[in-house]
């Protein structure tokens, strides 16, 4: 049976590049298992349950290595348990890579290892980038003074005041929360920055 593995890491890309060169390849559409998640590791949902699924002699088509994941050792460790399971593995961009479980001779064997390792590596090493890059890109925006997250809604007027009542023991906290018409909790947060 031929199965196909699609995967992206954020909700906002598209699957469709991925789905179509694996339907080009003659992967019918109940065979192919996608999913939006990250690849620094395994152990994501819909692929865990096609894992499950395979058994020898089955083959799974993957358009490059890194939509498998970014983990160097976890990749590592799965290309080795296709083997042990008698899974043929074909990475479709890279036909050098391509895990062929029987017949293979021992140099095929070593060349398609080392082809992984490095491939592996890079994967993994173009994450560690990524995370290194949008940290740094993340950091100088906050020192030209970007903001990130909700931008914090105005206070409502006479906020001040009614802490001040608060503060002089002139109303509790829910009364003063009350009579601004905010959420107990809400009105907590501000009135403890409002007296710093």
């Amino acid at each position: 049976m031929k199965y196909g593995y699609a995967r992206v890491s954020a909700q906002d890309q598209n699957l469709d590049r991925q789905i179509d060169a694996l339907v080009k390849a003659g992967i019918g559409d109940k065979e192919i298992v996608s999913e939006k998640a990250s690849g620094k590791t395994l152990d994501r949902k819909s692929y865990k349950k096609l894992i499950k699924k395979l058994k020898s002699g089955d083959e799974l088509y993957l358009m490059s290595l890194d939509r498998l994941g970014r983990c160097y050792d976890e990749l590592c460790s799965e290309w080795a348990d296709f083997e042990k399971k008698g899974v043929d593995v074909t990475v479709m961009d890279m036909p050098a890579l391509k895990k062929k479980v029987t017949g293979d001779s021992l140099t095929d064997r070593f060349l398609n290892d080392l082809v992984l390792r490095v491939l592996a590596f890079v994967s993994e090493h173009e994450r560690k980038c990524i995370r290194e890059r949008q940290a740094e890109g993340i950091e100088a925006a906050r020192k030209r003074g970007v903001k990130f997250g909700r931008p914090e809604k105005e206070l409502p007027d006479g906020f001040g005041d009614i802490c001040k009542k608060v503060s002089g023991g002139e109303l509790t906290m829910t009364e003063g929360a009350s009579c601004i018409g905010m959420k107990y909790g809400t009105f907590y947060y501000h009135y403890k920055k409002f007296q710093i």
